[in-house]
């Protein structure tokens, strides 16, 4: 049998490449705080882990409020920055979630 969610793949928000999911780091809002984790309540969104390119693109104000599909609070690209670490050294697995 094939592992949980092998062959599922999204969208990165920043480069706007489809990958499998285990590449990608999904954040959704939790109150007014960004927290990254696959197993949050609500609508999520993608970033491929480690890339510095695409965390410069996603952190881009217009394109976080639509793909959260609402409006987003300053100081959010922070939280995308803390949750992804060190850019190029990737996401720790306790920050991915399950």
């Amino acid at each position: 049998m094939a592992p949980r969610g092998a062959g599922r793949r999204r969208t990165c928000i920043g480069c706007r490449r489809a990958r499998p999911v285990g590449e990608l780091v999904r954040f959704a809002f939790v109150g007014e705080r960004l927290q990254a984790g696959r197993a949050l309540p609500g609508r999520g969104v993608y970033l491929c882990a480690g890339g510095d390119d695409c965390l410069r693109r996603a952190s881009a104000p217009e394109r976080l409020r639509r793909a959260f599909r609402r409006d987003v609070p300053r100081g959010v690209e922070d939280d995308l920055i803390a949750a992804l670490g060190p850019v190029g050294h990737g996401v720790s697995p306790s920050a991915r979630g399950r």
